[in-house]
């Protein structure tokens, strides 16, 4: 006879202390383990990011500023706002203690309200009361240094990534970045010989010398300083071969290079003589660096500029002039915007005038990520030559075609390359003591290049005005951004440099608004038609009912009577007709939301249900029956 074994209280009890110890342990032992299965990897933190937190030397701490209770108003942004602390507790998390997360909800007037305003997080009022909203992060370090992210913008969901690790890598390294700046162009302040009067500094210039630790370079320097985080080089013209060697050095050390060519630089005064700005119109004011950026794997053509039809602004050359459209002077929008980069991140719109175009050196291997781009159906490259002694920009269109693809202007440029000069020092240059003569990289090089130097400019991009002696700007477009974007990037570290953009928190519901266009078009010419029934009904119920003249006494015939009826009756059935037309826009978007609920409710639980059952037949078929003997063996 077979007895079914049974288990006693004390063996239960014992599977039951077993069970929590493991839990207990496995809590404490995969501490941190995460499994990301979204399927843009959201959860998942760059490699670079992972490396700045742990180069974090001092505490840091955190002050996340959201107002909850006034976010619920606002479902979307309290959907982000989760996401916000859910990333941030996860970088506290992989910091080996070193950040210290404060998630604080400011109520008004409160000290926390003060708190968030000290360290330049500010509240947006909401609502019909103006209740301040507050959705901000403000960190301090050890030294009393401080940085905040005022308003996490929803709309620059894809950087917060690059935003946060942006702010706490400069909280772990407070130092002011070095940018060295050489510029063949009177972009700083000094003497206008032509004009004979000082000159104010370029206003991204004087943006830049607030922001950086701004060093002046030579066009004959020999060396770049060794701690200089960003080297600038804009018209890069007649450089010196020993200035040429330094650069080339300084990007074999993995340096970090932002830098402007031109085919047609406005500003350079070659060839100018005082009195005489015409002697300067026929002298080549091109600049193109070519050995080196071909050995950074970047070709550039000097000889040619791009002209855009569809992103051609109206200029106007000559006071008194009737304003025309001209070809080379191009307001690129964020269509001209490749990618999600954090240079051309927020960026509205950027002027170029004459600006060449970039192309990847062939067989490099080398990252070559577009920038900004013309347009692919309105663009060609033109000679440089019809843009020189150019008296009437219209001239452009003549015999003007389209070549059909569009032409990169600025790029990013990522990877490790060789020397330019591969057969050493030019002549004359001594290495310092100790200085080795690289061929090749010994850690990546990080460059961005634009084939502008117009944008620059003060009169491209802003308008300035004086106000009791003090000079006013008022941006029109985004090119001192782009740069002020392009120097924060590139003056932090290489791990900072590759948190790129991510994709967006919000999933787009795809099939819904693939059903929505589609039923759009199926009802829009049912509905247009409805709608010119109704207008003509209208018209002639109209017309009957002011017949006789407008003083002429109403007089209306049992016919009359009758067909204004008639109108009346058909009026409501086009109306009614017009409803059922529009209530059916949405008709399938419903039909899809109750197949959704009928599949999640009842016919995934029905089939784990059925599995379940199947499962338990099949165990209770491999048992064996009740008259069966076990078999012995032989």
């Amino acid at each position: 006879m077979n007895k079914r074994s049974t288990l006693g209280g004390g063996t239960l009890l014992a599977l039951g202390l077993l069970l929590i110890g493991l839990t207990v342990l496995f809590n404490y032992a995969l501490r941190g383990w995460r499994l990301d299965l979204t399927q843009n990897r959201l959860y998942t933190t760059a490699p670079g990011t992972d490396r700045i937190l742990a180069s974090i030397k001092e505490p840091i701490n955190l002050y996340f500023f959201f107002s909850d209770k006034t976010a619920a108003q606002f479902p979307s942004l309290k959907t982000y706002g989760v996401r916000v602390r859910e990333f941030l507790e996860e970088l506290a998390g992989r910091s080996n203690g070193k950040l210290h997360l404060h998630v604080i909800d400011p109520q008004p007037f409160s000290e926390e309200e003060d708190r968030a305003a000290e360290l330049g997080v500010r509240g947006t009022p909401v609502g019909a009361a103006n209740t301040p909203f507050y959705f901000g992060l403000a960190g301090t370090n050890s030294i009393d240094g401080h940085a905040a992210i005022e308003f996490f913008d929803p709309n620059k969901e894809q950087f917060l990534e690059y935003d946060v690790v942006k702010l706490v890598y400069q909280l772990a390294n407070p130092k002011k970045p070095v940018v060295s700046w050489l510029s063949t162009l009177p972009m700083g302040a000094g003497f206008d010989q032509q004009s004979g009067q000082m000159r104010e500094p370029w206003v991204v210039y004087s943006e830049a010398q607030q922001l950086f630790d701004l060093r002046p370079l030579e066009p004959t320097a020999p060396r770049i300083d060794p701690d200089t985080n960003v080297l600038v080089l804009v018209h890069p013209k007649n450089l010196a071969p020993a200035t040429q060697f330094a650069i080339d050095q300084y990007a074999l050390r993995g340096g970090h290079i932002l830098v402007f060519v031109d085919p047609l630089a406005e500003a350079d005064t070659s060839g100018a003589e005082p009195g005489n700005p015409m002697a300067a119109m026929g002298a080549d004011k091109s600049s193109h660096l070519s050995e080196l950026l071909t050995a950074w794997g970047v070709q550039f053509n000097p000889a040619e500029v791009v002209a855009d039809r569809e992103h051609a602004l109206t200029v106007s050359m000559r006071q008194g002039m009737q304003p025309v459209m001209h070809l080379g002077v191009l307001g690129l929008d964020r269509d001209s915007f490749v990618g999600d980069d954090v240079i051309t991140a927020g960026l509205s719109n950027v002027n170029v005038a004459t600006a060449g175009y970039l192309q990847p050196v062939k067989g490099s291997k080398v990252r070559f990520e577009p920038l900004l781009r013309s347009s692919s159906t309105e663009s060609a490259a033109l000679p440089v030559e019809r843009f020189k002694m150019l008296f009437d920009p219209a001239s452009l269109l003549d015999g003007f075609k389209p070549s059909g693809h569009a032409y990169t202007l600025a790029a990013r440029v990522t990877g490790l390359v060789h020397s330019a000069f591969p057969a050493g020092p030019p002549a004359g240059v001594q290495l310092a003591a100790g200085q080795l003569d690289l061929k090749e990289s010994s850690k990546p090089l990080n460059l961005v290049v634009i084939a502008d130097t117009d944008m620059l400019s003060d009169y491209l991009w802003v308008h300035q005005t004086s106000f009791f002696g003090q000079r006013m700007t008022q941006a029109l477009a985004s090119n001192g951004d782009l740069v002020q974007n392009a120097l924060d990037n590139l003056s932090g570290s290489a791990d900072l440099i590759s948190v790129r953009g991510r994709a967006s928190f919000s999933r787009p519901f795809e099939r819904v608004d693939k059903l929505r266009r589609a039923a759009d078009e199926r009802f829009r010419a049912k509905e247009q038609e409805l709608e010119k029934q109704l207008r003509d009904t209208e018209e002639k119920l109209t017309a009957l009912q002011t017949k006789g003249g407008k003083n002429a006494e109403l007089i209306v015939t049992p016919e009359q009577e009758q067909e204004i009826e008639h109108f009346q009756t058909e009026k409501l059935r086009i109306r009614k007709d017009l409803r059922a037309v529009r209530a059916g826009l949405d008709a399938d978007i419903k039909h899809l939301g109750t197949t959704l609920k009928v599949i999640n409710i009842l016919v995934v639980p029905l089939g784990f249900a059925l599995l379940a059952l199947l499962f338990a037949v099949w165990r209770r078929r491999q048992r064996p029956g009740p008259g069966a003997q076990p078999q012995a063996k032989p």
